[in-house]
C-alpha cells in the first residue's frame, strides 16, 4: 500500500540558477499522479529531490511523519527503501541478463536466499510480461522491453512509492499505450503511490488520478485530472491541449511582442474530457473518481462530449 508524499516549500537552484521554488502539493496515498512541464524546468530534478538524491535549499518532503530533508545519511539509506525508481533509458546494467539485473536490488539490499530470490524475480518478471527473456542481455532486447526490465528491478523490493521518469521516452505511440495500462495495472494491484515524469499529453490526460505543472520556476497547479483539464488558466490550458497560443514559446516564455502579436485571438474550445484508462482485466482502482465527479462536485461545466467512451459498446458516462 503506498504512502503519502506531503512537499511544503520546496526550492532547489544550482549555483545562481532558481530551477523551482516554493514547491508544495500533496500525493495522495495510492494515486497515480503525472508531472509535466515544458522542457527544462526541471522535473526530473524533483524526481530527484524527492528521493533524496538532491538537497533542496528550502523546504520540507514528509513521509510517515519524517522530513526526508532533514534525516541523518543512514535513515536517508532506509527511507530509500520505500521508493521504486523507472529511469528514462531503464539504466540496465548492460553486461548483466535482465534475470541478474532484476535481483541486484535483491542481493545487494537483503540476505534472501537465491531459492527466495529467485521465486520474486520470477513473480515480477510475470508482472510486466516479460517471461522467457530472463536471459537476454539489454542489448538484445527492444526500448519497450528494456523499460519493462526497468520496471521489473523498481518493483523487487515492494516499494510503496514508484517514481516514473519519462517511462514514454524514445517509444513509439503503440508501445507507450501498452506501457500505460501496465501502469495502471499495476497500480491497481499494489497500490503503491506513483509518480511520472512525462511529456506524453495523452498519457496526462488519460492515466493519472491528479496532474501538476511546472513551467516557470514554479508549479503552475497540481490537483485532480478533471481540475486541469477543465481549466481556464493559460498556461495549463495551452500545454494540456498543445496549444500554439499561451504563454509558453520555443523558449519557454513568449517575450512581449509574441504576446501582443496573439492579443485578441481566441483560444480554440476546450477539447472533450477523455475518460481515465480502466485495467485491463475490470479491477476497480481504489483511487479512481467516477467520471464527471469533480466537476459536480465543484460546479465546473465539463467540455461538450467529455466522459464519451471511445468504444460504442462501453457507452457514455453521464456528467
Amino acid at each position: 500500500m503506498g504512502v503519502e508524499i506531503r512537499v511544503e516549500g520546496l526550492t532547489k537552484s544550482f549555483g545562481s540558477q532558481v530551477i523551482w521554488s516554493d514547491v508544495t502539493l500533496t500525493l495522495p496515498a495510492g494515486e497515480i499522479s503525472v508531472m509535466l512541464g515544458p522542457s527544462g524546468t526541471g522535473k526530473s530534478v524533483f524526481l530527484k529531490t524527492l528521493v533524496g538524491l538532491l538537497k533542496p535549499e528550502r523546504g520540507a518532503i514528509w513521509i510517515n511523519d519524517r522530513d526526508l530533508t532533514k534525516v541523518r545519511e543512514h535513515q536517508l539509506y532506509e527511507m530509500r527503501k520505500l521508493f521504486g525508481v523507472l529511469f528514462q533509458d531503464g539504466a540496465l546494467f548492460g553486461s548483466m541478463n535482465l534475470y541478474d539485473n532484476i535481483a541486484f536490488p535483491l542481493r545487494e539490499h537483503t540476505k534472501k536466499t537465491e531459492a527466495a530470490i529467485r521465486s520474486i524475480v520470477g513473480e515480477k518478471i510475470e508482472l510486466v510480461g516479460l517471461q522467457g527473456a530472463e536471459g537476454k542481455l539489454p542489448g538484445e532486447i527492444s526500448g519497450g522491453m528494456r523499460k519493462r526490465a526497468g520496471l521489473a528491478r523498481a518493483l523487487v523490493l515492494d516499494p510503496e512509492i514508484i517514481l516514473f521518469d519519462e517511462p514514454d521516452s524514445g517509444l513509439d505511440p503503440v508501445r507507450t499505450a501498452y506501457l500505460n495500462q501496465l501502469i495502471v495495472d499495476l497500480n491497481a494491484q499494489i497500490q503503491a503511490t506513483f509518480l511520472i515524469v512525462t511529456h506524453d499529453i495523452n498519457t496526462a490526460r488519460t492515466v493519472p488520478d491528479n496532474i501538476g505543472l511546472l513551467y516557470h520556476r514554479h508549479l503552475a497547479m497540481f490537483g485532480p485530472r478533471e481540475m486541469l483539464l477543465s481549466s481556464e488558466e493559460p498556461v495549463v490550458r495551452q500545454f494540456l491541449n498543445a496549444q500554439r497560443i499561451g504563454p509558453i514559446g520555443m523558449s519557454e516564455e513568449k517575450d512581449a511582442d509574441e504576446l501582443a502579436a496573439e492579443s485578441g485571438q481566441e483560444l480554440p474550445p476546450l477539447p472533450p474530457i477523455p475518460l481515465q484508462l480502466d485495467t485491463s482485466n475490470g479491477m476497480v482502482r481504489p483511487s479512481a473518481r467516477p467520471a464527471g465527479e469533480w466537476g459536480r462536485a465543484n460546479g465546473v461545466t465539463p467540455p461538450p462530449g467529455s466522459f464519451q467512451s471511445a468504444n460504442p459498446a462501453h457507452g457514455m458516462a453521464k456528467t
